[in-house]
């Protein structure tokens, strides 16, 4: 029986291939599916190969993680290193306001004391002038010759001696204001070497806090690259194994169904033949004819931020002043400290954009105020705004803004209690009270 039942199989496979039909292991196709199924679908060996690879890949995801674990560690490095110069950066600035404020204070108070020895020596040059034109020596014979008694002579002789002595208090004053200037003009200038070399080391920590604020988003960003990147290798190489098995079994199935259809139309093909065969038969008997049949018949088938007054400066940000300018009580450290600028209730995430136009020159750390940006308006004017949501900046240095130029999200980084807006103004290497600057230029910041 074995042997009938192999050669009853070997002539239906020989039937079958004549017809267009191929014996697979999963079942009948034919012949136009047969690359298909080959190509569509993983076969057996595929599937014992995936299954082989099974510790290669456990092997490939540990490395991969560790990968991942790398690419976050060498962010969190760099933004760490940002945040240390940022902090330098901002220590340094402040030194260098404090020495601009300074020298300031001490050019006003020679210029004043100046003043003051110039008036002195006019006075005491008008008194000279007067005494002169009364001759001196005979001004004192003129008193004594015209005197009309004693008590006026003594009255003359002592208002003379008083005019001489006030004269010459006079002049004694305007030489210690002189001098008095001499010396404050000294130290300003001491002041102004000391500002330049402050203003100088600033300037250098900006720009390492500027390096390591690039190189940390260069950073973060190769992380988040990779990091998608590197998950989506992760999911392929954890689930290559079932996804080949399932579709290897998707593919059984199909092969299956599609087999068991072309076995009924090739069965139902065979049963019209033979029916077709036996009615010719039964013709030629009844005529008497040899004639074969014609051809059988065919069978068919088918188928409010930024509001401005025109003057080329607008608000910052939205929200009122919460914080204004200079000394106060800081709300983290409780330490009395000085305020560079003022802060804006603006809504966390919502837009800051640039007080006028200008160029970026610092996108990064600064110290207490955190993720901060500051602009170069020209002429030594800048703004400055700070505790930027991390991941919030929207310009890099060197970029060229509008008036009304989005720049930044509002954030609480660094020593903030709650989302808002610090903006500063810096004419001239130190800060100024930003009420009256934007009012000046017809903004309102209350």
């Amino acid at each position: 029986m074995p042997v009938l039942r192999a050669r009853a199989t070997f002539a239906l496979a020989a039937a079958l291939t004549l017809t267009g039909v191929v014996v697979l292991s999963g079942g009948l196709v034919t012949g136009s599916d047969r690359a298909t199924a080959a190509t569509s679908y993983p076969s057996w060996d595929d599937v014992m190969a995936a299954r082989g690879q099974e510790s290669a890949t456990k092997t490939k995801v540990a490395e991969l993680q560790a990968l991942l674990t790398g690419l976050r560690s060498r962010a969190e490095s760099a933004q760490a290193e940002a945040e240390r110069l940022g902090t330098e950066f901002q220590k340094a600035q402040s030194k260098s306001d404090e020495a601009a404020e300074t020298e300031a204070t001490l050019r006003a108070e020679a210029d004043e004391h100046a003043e003051v020895a110039a008036e002195s020596a006019a006075q005491a040059g008008q008194f000279a002038a007067q005494l002169s034109r009364t001759g001196g020596s005979s001004m004192t014979a003129s008193i004594i010759s015209d005197g009309n008694g004693a008590e006026d002579l003594l009255y003359d002789l002592g208002a003379m001696s008083k005019l001489t002595e006030h004269a010459q208090k006079i002049e004694t004053a305007a030489v210690a204001d002189a001098a008095v200037a001499r010396s404050l003009t000294a130290q300003a200038d001491r002041a102004a070497t000391a500002l330049d070399a402050l203003a100088a080391d600033a300037e250098s920590r900006m720009a390492a806090a500027q390096r390591a604020s690039d190189a940390a988003q260069t950073q973060v960003q190769e992380q988040n690259d990779n990091e998608a990147r590197v998950q989506a290798q992760l999911a392929t190489l954890t689930s290559g194994r079932e996804r080949t098995e399932a579709e290897f079994a998707k593919g059984e199935q199909i092969r299956i169904a599609a087999a068991a259809e072309l076995a009924r139309q090739q069965a139902a093909a065979a049963e019209a033949a033979r029916r077709q065969a036996a009615a010719a038969a039964a013709a030629a008997a009844a005529s008497g004819s040899s004639a074969g049949s014609g051809p059988a018949p065919s069978t068919g088938g088918g188928a409010g931020v930024g509001s401005g007054s025109g003057s080329g400066w607008v608000r910052p940000g939205g929200g009122g002043m919460s914080s204004s300018y200079g000394w106060r009580i800081h709300p983290i450290t409780g330490v009395r400290t000085f305020h560079d600028g003022v802060d804006l209730a603006s809504g966390c995430s919502t837009g800051i954009v640039a007080a006028s136009a200008g160029t970026v020159d610092y996108v990064g750390w600064y110290g207490g105020y955190g993720n901060y940006v500051r602009i170069d308006h020209g002429n030594g004017l800048k703004t400055a705004y700070g505790h930027i949501v991390a991941g919030g900046f929207r310009v890099q240095p060197g970029q060229r803004v509008s008036a009304g130029t989005l720049i930044a999200l509002v954030g609480s980084t660094g020593n903030s209690t709650g989302c808002h807006l610090h903006f500063e103004t810096r004419p001239g290497g130190g800060t100024t009270d930003p009420v009256p600057f934007m009012a000046a230029r017809g903004v309102s910041l209350r």
